[in-house]
């Protein structure tokens, strides 16, 4: 009769208390960052068929939702914008009181130790839809950095805690460093979308913030999905021109791509856990084919595991109550 071996990894999984006694890999709150839509008007409360719990809110419903969410353990929020009008030059975005710029003052005040991320885009401001100036039919990276720049500023100068420029143009955060630290912001962090990738998971979200190029496609600026060594050096420009932080996004089709970036360098790897990919779970939920919530934590933690920080997820609030 042969011998078992001595060694028995069932062991430690034997029981749940084992199981949690020896996990290498845990899913912390503090860690998380809630993605938030506002949008002109008041007492503005839009449910989003392709976000599933996730809504547009106005001002004053965003800063009632924030204070909630803060009371349950939310440290920190990113802020997107939906402005009442858009034009060829993204003049919303950094208008001083644009909707982003009005949320940042408005939340500062009421919770002023929940951490304001912004988004730092012209996409959802132009009426092409693309993340820079358009001349004659191209999107004109050196043109749309002083745009991008006085963004980021105007949310400093709001009381933003953290920009993250997310258009993908190269230069953009030396651009940005250098307006803040102009202007007295030098404390204010950049966490740089320093790997977006032209992806097909952003769906939902262009339809939430009705950004949707006009023409053509944003892959001119944005990743090819086969790099990644093309991505790591996307990451060291960003951190050699003043970036804190880096960004990758999507999360869980670049799990390869967080991984490597953890490997590579020393700065805090942000990962964001996209539209699409919360869609297709809450999806297959809603169908009945599998467990949100044990799908959700599985995918968070393998976010997690390869290496990332701090996760951008729609699943934020959800994770108060699961954690």
């Amino acid at each position: 009769m042969a011998t078992f071996p001595v060694t028995r990894l069932r062991r430690f999984r034997r029981t749940g208390a084992l199981r949690s006694l020896v996990r290498e890999t845990r899913l912390d709150l503090g860690d998380f960052v809630y993605p938030m839509f506002v949008s002109p008007g008041a007492g503005v409360d839009e449910p989003l068929a392709g976000l599933p719990g996730i809504a547009r809110l106005s001002v004053d419903t965003l800063v009632e939702e924030a204070s909630r969410l803060h009371g349950l353990g939310v440290n920190a929020v990113l802020l997107f914008g939906i402005p009442e009008e858009k034009d060829d030059v993204g003049s919303g975005a950094y208008d001083e009181d644009g909707i982003v710029q009005q949320a940042v003052r408005a939340l500062r005040g009421a919770t002023p130790s929940l951490v304001l991320l912004t988004d730092v885009c012209l996409c959802e401001y132009t009426s092409h839809g693309h993340c820079g100036l358009v001349e004659d039919g191209e999107v004109a990276n050196d043109l749309s950095l002083e745009l991008l720049a006085r963004t980021a500023l105007s949310h400093a100068e709001a009381g933003a805690d953290v920009v993250c420029p997310s258009d993908m143009m190269d230069g953009r955060i030396g651009a940005v460093r250098g307006a803040l630290d102009g202007e007295g912001f030098d404390q204010v962090p950049i966490v740089a979308y320093s790997a977006k990738y032209a992806s097909a998971f952003y769906g939902p979200f262009r339809e939430v913030a009705d950004s949707a190029p006009a023409f053509g496609d944003r892959r001119s600026y944005q990743l090819d999905p086969p790099n990644v060594r093309e991505a790591l050096r996307e990451c060291e420009l960003d951190l050699e021109e003043g970036a804190d932080a880096l960004m990758i996004k999507p999360a869980l089709p670049y799990l390869d791509v967080i991984a490597a970036a953890r490997a590579s360098f020393d700065a805090p790897v942000f990962a964001y856990n996209v539209s699409g990919e919360y869609a297709m779970v809450k999806a297959a939920a809603q169908a009945g084919w599998l467990d949100e919530r044990q799908a959700a934590l599985e995918a968070l933690t393998s976010i997690k595991r390869a290496g990332a920080d701090v996760i951008i997820s729609y699943w934020t609030r959800e994770l108060a109550a699961w954690l």
